[in-house]
């Protein structure tokens, strides 16, 4: 059996076992912004696998399977890609093919340093006649050019002379698992071999995104024979090297790989210039490009690595959760988003949720330059024509955001979430407001996030209704953040979330009259705004019914919560969790146990206008019942728990999203990660035991330690400065490592924090 190891910046796997194959594939993934792959071996593999090559904005819209259809559905689902399969080298020693479903082998060891982003694999091969071979196998996706990888391949021989075989190929015969109809998403355009190169071009179907992968290989051995080999109607593509190796002889394979998509260069030349590249890389060498490769990486863990001291578990799951946000999304392009599952897996399609907006803004904003953040505001932006078409689908107006996406067009296929689940309209206008009092730019909030403030709550009028029995404003029929309770009335995430949307619209129109009148002035005529309306807006807030129970003190998350048998986590016996794979979906809708945050969500986005006794009655209501079946919910809730004093509650929290998929809580790493949720490991950290909040304009910071750390550190990217931030035992330090001066508040007092200067302060 293979096992995880404990390791501060390596994903170590000793042994293997093909039955937990799927689940190291995923762990090993790894990525470069502008594709991904699992950590699938380069050799044949026969046994059980996911095989998983990504190319970032590449996706085919595969027809909805409904049992029937209903007015305004999805035409489609929008599945990330397995893309041109690079990475193979089928290897023959001695006649017998490698292959670890079916050879015999010993010593596996595989690592992902992710500090260098570089995957490492090595075994012993034991020939048919015991003969041994160690193999050592190595690779990268190029952070400096994401366009390219580099593989390095070696045998070496430990018994006697041998031949050896290497075929490095392309295959664009490949196929999705998740296909609704078992369709190949690809098609065949064009292949070729040049002298130590080869290339295929494949073509999506529908969406026609073109698609060129080529290699070219360095062999410094002596040849015995070479000769190209093509198969499958010209989508396999390869050489075909011979060899000799001597006893204690190594042989080493270098493969230079250029993946180049027609998103950034023209679809007839895109042959060309990939074949172009990888020839290029091979003549810069593996190491040159590999120094590159990890001096981009330094960078960034430069600004944004977070140390912990004393709890290796903790540390090494903080660091899978930052690298993996890092593969997924480097923030380079405004077109592409961040899927649930990142370049891991085919699960959620690969397509854009409000996740984006309600955790991943915050790791991006605070640990790149505020472009990279910036770029994930101007996505929706690009797209609000489109939430504006899908709104008028369902007979609103104004704008509603698809609760899934890859074109700004809705892709989802539960109808209780595509059609019920509209929170996530907030969740995109909330993320406009985080980024500006982050960063004080507010250039696109006045430029850009107007549009969208002033259409999204254009929908909301139409989508809540005012009941004059009551004299309140309703939100009916909805699903709030917690999927385990569909079709439900007046959602107090939802209605307070929809209230905040009306009031900051309203305060930014406010804002924009005095501060900006010629961007006011064009923005009402670009909106066909008027005066009265802007009244219906502030009529809906001031009317909006928010549930809540005075006895308890507590909001209620929905207007019939409290009819449900209201039992706590701990009633349950260990075989009914997780719920989701042991309970009927009628049981589970009609019990009072919640998915995620959901009262607590809004708790957390409105964090400043709630006080401590009103977040610690909802916590301990709403925590116990809680069975945190969503990747997105032991984050909010560890933050709640740091920020209320439960530092040891808030760290158990903290372990479970930060070990989430390593540990494989919810018995689903297999078929990929939880990329989105991996941000709230570090807001979990940086928001929750360090305390950061913006307050008055201003950093605020407030840490706290868990029992179990000596010590942890981060850095925030703030406004052009570097501050870092360290916390032990007794004191917190502070040093601003770049940028001007500036004033803080620590613990509510000021600071002024200078260049070089550390500032020490005791608990």
């Amino acid at each position: 059996m293979s096992f995880l190891v404990s390791d501060p910046w390596k994903i170590i796997q000793k042994g293997f076992s093909s039955e937990e194959n799927r689940f190291f594939e995923s762990l090993m993934s790894s990525g470069n912004g502008r594709m991904g792959l699992r950590g699938n071996h380069e050799e044949d593999y026969s046994g059980d696998s996911l095989k998983g090559t990504y190319v970032a904005g590449v996706y085919y819209p595969d027809k909805t399977r409904v049992g029937w259809w209903k007015i305004g559905y999805p035409e489609y689902f929008a599945k990330v890609l397995n893309a041109i399969d690079f990475i193979g080298i089928r290897v023959i020693i001695n006649g017998e093919v490698v292959d670890l479903a079916k050879c015999n082998f010993t010593d596996y060891y595989r690592e992902l340093d992710m500090k260098e982003s570089v995957l490492r694999r090595s075994f012993v091969f034991i020939g048919k006649d015991g003969s041994e071979f160690e193999i050592k196998t190595e690779r990268f996706l190029s952070y400096a050019d994401p366009d390219l990888a580099a593989i390095k391949y070696s045998v070496k021989s430990l018994s006697k002379d041998a031949e050896v075989t290497f075929i490095p190929f392309l295959n664009g015969d490949v196929r999705n698992e998740d296909a609704n109809y078992d369709e190949k998403f690809w098609e065949y355009v064009s292949s070729g071999h040049e002298k130590k190169s080869a290339y295929v071009c494949m073509k999506t179907r529908k969406t026609d995104f073109n698609v060129s992968a080529a290699f070219c290989y360095n062999f410094p051995a002596i040849l015995n024979s070479s000769e190209p080999v093509t198969d499958r109607n010209g989508e396999f593509v390869g050489f075909r090297l011979n060899s000799s190796v001597k006893k204690n002889g190594t042989l080493t394979l270098e493969k230079y790989v250029a993946v180049i998509s027609d998103r950034y260069y023209n679809a007839s030349e895109i042959a060309k210039i990939s074949l172009e590249k990888a020839e290029n890389a091979a003549l810069t060498g593996y190491d040159t490009l590999f120094d590159s490769h990890r001096d981009k990486w330094n960078e960034i863990w430069h600004m944004g690595d977070i140390t912990i001291e004393g709890d290796v578990l903790a540390q090494q799951g903080i660091r899978f959760n930052i690298y993996q946000l890092n593969c997924t999304y480097s923030g380079d392009d405004p077109e592409l988003n961040i899927g649930p599952k990142g370049f891991t897996g085919e699960k959620y399609g690969g397509s854009t949720y409000w996740d984006t907006e309600a955790y991943c803004m915050y790791f991006y904003l605070e640990t790149r330059k505020p472009d990279i953040a910036k770029n994930l505001l101007q996505y929706r932006y690009n797209h609000l024509e489109k939430a504006k078409e899908n709104a008028r689908k369902l007979g609103m107006k104004g704008a509603l955001y698809p609760m899934v996406t890859m074109n700004g067009e809705e892709c989802h296929n539960e109808w209780e979430i595509t059609f019920e689940e509209i929170h996530r309209n907030c969740a995109i206008t909330y993320a406009i407001k985080n980024y500006t009092d982050y960063t004080q730019d507010e250039s696109y909030l006045v430029e850009k996030g107007i549009d969208i403030l002033v259409e999204t709550s254009r929908f909301w009028v139409s989508r809540a209704q005012y009941n004059p029995r009551k004299d309140v404003v309703m939100i009916l029929g909805v699903t709030g953040p917690n999927e385990y309770e569909n079709n439900v009335n007046n959602n107090w995430y939802t209605n307070r979330m929809v209230k905040w949307n009306f009031d900051y619209t309203i305060e930014i129109l406010s804002m924009m009259k005095e501060k900006y009148p010629d961007l006011h002035a064009s923005a009402v005529k670009r909106l066909n705004l008027t005066d009265e309306e802007i009244e219906t807006f502030k009529f809906y807030s001031d009317k909006m019914y928010l549930p809540e129970d005075s006895e308890l003190g507590i909001f209620l998350q929905q207007d019939g919560y409290l009819d449900k048998e209201l039992l706590t986590v701990s009633d349950l016996s260990p075989e009914d969790l997780p719920l989701n794979k042991n309970w009927s979906w009628d049981r589970i809708l009609r019990s009072c146990f919640i998915k995620q945050a959901d009262v607590l969500q809004g708790l957390w986005f409105l964090n400043d206008q709630y006080s401590l006794d009103v977040k610690e009655r909802n916590f301990d209501f709403y925590e116990p019942k809680t069975v945190h079946e969503s990747s997105l919910s032991p984050c909010v809730h560890s933050i709640i728990a740091a920020e209320i004093g439960r530092i040891e509650k808030a760290y158990q929290l903290y372990l479970r999203t930060a070990r989430l998929d390593l540990d494989n809580y919810n018995k689903d790493t297999d078929d990929g990660l939880h990329i989105t949720s991996m941000a709230g490991t570090y807001m979990s950290i940086v928001h929750g035991f360090g305390g950061m909040r913006i307050k008055e304009g201003r950093l605020y910071l407030s840490p706290r330690l868990p029992e179990a750390w000596a010590g942890y550190s981060f850095r925030l990217m703030f406004r052009g400065r570097l501050i870092k931030v360290i916390v032990s035992k007794n004191e917190v330090s502070l040093i601003l490592e770049e940028g001007e001066p500036v004033d803080i508040l620590l613990f509510d007092r000021e600071i002024v924090l200078k260049p070089g200067e550390e500032h020490k302060f005791k608990f």
